[in-house]
């Protein structure tokens, strides 16, 4: 009695080979059906259309010389017109506070909030890493806990906190800073300085706002810097200062542009804290600006205009995603591998 069987063979229907067929070209890995990698190719197209299209919308808006909506759907540029990017660069808005000074309060919160944030958290995600005290879980877990609030949530008690810092002139060249110092009973005085309501002010709560993520960010790619290092730099006689600045930064480098990057793209948009703690056109930020074009001065705004600044907001964010392209890829994939 014969056993064999018989040898497969490949369909004969021309169509079921040809979307069967591999046309990827790699010798490893898992090889895919030409149907499946049509379908997957589709996915990535519909998935590219969804995120390009807003941005193409806008972008052809931005260079039109028309003050109103299109009627109809334009996702490339009849015209190229600059006319809506010089009237932003000339005056935004209504309020008297020109883009210059726009831009530089944006710059001084989102540069000047990331690097306090990030100086703070490398060196206490460096002691929670590398030294053993009493209650390290405990201190960790509370610095865990705010990342599992709202960030609305935590600005009222910033609120109520920074408005307690004031500087009053209580009149005959006396100053009284509060509320370590007051004036005299029954003299109001006159205020000089809210914290509150200040630049500075919204940058002190905005790094506390993102101190917790990056301390927890930092801590478990330290924790995966080999120990054996320190050893060794302790063996050549390098102390403690010198082993932080000269090792581990240095090999920390890629995910310390990571979290830099990432807080920077919320700290260059942010727009709630601002928007509850400054009360002064001068202080306004180039998000808070953006804002106002579709508020109580949305009628008075064109669309031109707008786009146009929605653009020029965007691309600070573009530039230093290129700039800092290498470490913030070295130190996603770095830190996939390792975590």
């Amino acid at each position: 009695m014969n056993t064999r069987q018989a040898p497969q063979t490949t369909s004969a229907n021309p169509i079921i080979r040809f979307l069967n067929m591999n046309t990827s070209g790699q010798t490893s890995g898992r090889s895919l059906p030409l149907w499946r990698q049509l379908l997957i190719q589709l996915l990535c197209l519909f998935i590219l259309f969804s995120v390009m299209f807003p941005i193409m919308y806008v972008v052809t808006m931005s260079f039109s010389s028309k003050t109103t909506r299109p009627s109809t759907l334009e996702l490339l540029p009849k015209e190229i017109s600059l006319i809506a990017y010089q009237q932003v660069l000339d005056h935004p808005t209504g309020n008297p506070v020109a883009f210059n000074e726009l831009l530089r309060n944006s710059i001084f919160l989102s540069f000047g909030v990331g690097a306090a944030a990030l100086l703070v958290a490398v060196t206490a995600a460096y002691a929670f890493s590398r030294f053993n005290f009493k209650l390290r879980e405990v201190l960790m877990v509370l610095v865990f806990i705010p990342l599992l609030m709202p960030a609305v949530g935590l600005s009222t008690p910033l609120y109520l906190l920074l408005n307690q810092f004031k500087v009053v002139d209580c009149g005959k060249d006396v100053t009284a800073l509060m509320p370590l110092f007051a004036c005299a009973e029954g003299v109001k005085g006159k205020l000089i300085f809210n914290l509150r309501d200040s630049l500075l002010g919204v940058g002190i709560a905005m790094t506390a706002s993102a101190l917790p993520f990056a301390v927890w960010n930092l801590k478990g790619y330290l924790d995966t810097i080999p120990k054996e290092l320190e050893e060794a730099a302790a063996i050549d006689g390098a102390d403690a200062n010198q082993t932080f600045w000269k090792i581990i930064l240095p090999l920390a480098a890629p995910q310390l542009a990571v979290t830099f990057f990432l807080g920077f793209i919320g700290h260059w948009q942010e727009f709630v804290t601002s928007w509850l703690f400054l009360s002064q056109p001068k202080d306004y930020t180039l998000a808070m600006t953006l804002y106002n074009m579709t508020g109580q001065y949305a009628n008075s705004i064109p669309w031109n205009r707008f786009a146009a600044m929605a653009v020029i907001v965007a691309l600070p964010v573009a530039f230093v995603y290129i700039a800092l392209q290498k470490q913030i890829v070295g130190g996603l994939t770095t830190g996939g591998v390792k975590g």
